[in-house]
């Protein structure tokens, strides 16, 4: 079995914002060598996501809204229990709960097998500061 793992530095420039991280997942995934397996993109951080939707901008927009709706951004000390410990983003929390932590992706013929319009996303909801992306390859 073979074993590749790269590191991705995700920074952006505001606090909520959507990184498309298909084409570098594709040429890791080139780069190991596996044609038959399977392919771990963790954020490693406790306030992003790492997730699999549609590749298209106005479902981004939606996923915001609603996310603002369930949990929404609010400095205000007493908005979220968290905010006790003197951190202000418990929303960042809850949101990457609602996105999931991570994706773990079929390799087939060395290639990421994915759907016709999926595509590997990296949402960032306490951002502008580097953050890194664990990209892990596992299989034959």
């Amino acid at each position: 079995m073979k074993v590749h793992t790269e590191y991705l530095t995700v920074h952006t420039q505001r606090r909520y914002d959507w990184v498309h991280l298909t084409p570098q997942i594709e040429d890791i995934v080139a780069r190991s060598g596996v044609q038959d397996g399977m392919v771990l993109v963790n954020p490693m951080h406790i306030t992003a996501s790492v997730f699999v939707n549609d590749h298209e901008h106005g479902l981004l927009e939606d996923f915001g809204r609603w996310l603002e709706r369930l949990a929404p951004h609010d400095p205000d000390p007493k908005a979220y229990a968290h905010h006790r410990t003197g951190e202000d983003n418990a929303d960042a929390h809850l949101k990457r709960q609602l996105m999931g932590r991570e994706a773990c992706l079929a390799i087939t013929a060395g290639k990421l097998d994915l759907g016709t319009w999926e595509a590997v996303y990296y949402g960032e909801f306490d951002g502008r500061r580097d953050k890194r992306v664990l990209v892990k390859v596992l299989g034959i």
